[in-house]
């Protein structure tokens, strides 16, 4: 009985695996989609930063439209890291992401909360929640890109 039930669970993990490595063709195809998804964040976040930061004028639906791309964008990229993506292509990944794996999940885990919460606070439509969520998830960015992002 014991047999058959870790030969399930190995079948299962298979089964869920197989889609995020046969989801990519090459290496590259994976660097160029997580690359691809980490802009059209990054673009959105600076639409939303530009609003906390007083460079543009603050507007509740333009800065919650924003929070919810960046929300929903900050899912993505990570099935862009797996195996054989290190290198190739021209990526700024360290190789810590790869060595340090579960350092690495949980900044990605803590990203998607704090994007959430940002788009959260962007849909109250007041500017000092924006500004608050956004500097938390400024930072959480900025930690992550520290630890894991060549310059």
């Amino acid at each position: 009985m014991k047999a058959f039930i870790y030969i399930a669970a190995a079948a299962t993990l298979v089964t869920l695996a197989a889609p995020a490595s046969a989801q990519f063709a090459k290496p590259e195809d994976a660097i160029k989609y997580r690359q691809s998804a980490l802009f059209v964040m990054s673009q959105h976040f600076g639409r939303v930063g530009a609003m906390a930061n007083g460079r543009v004028p603050f507007d509740a639906k333009v800065a919650a439209d924003n929070a919810e791309v960046v929300a929903a964008m900050a899912k993505l990229p990570w099935a862009g890291f797996g195996p054989g993506t290190e290198k190739g292509g021209n990526t700024k990944a360290k190789p810590e992401i790869w060595t340090e794996q579960a350092k690495f999940k949980g900044g990605n885990d803590k990203l998607v909360a704090e994007t959430a919460k940002l788009a959260a606070a962007a849909k109250t439509g007041n500017l000092d929640d924006l500004k608050t969520a956004f500097a938390a998830t400024a930072d959480t960015c900025k930690a992550c890109h520290d630890a894991f992002r060549n310059k």
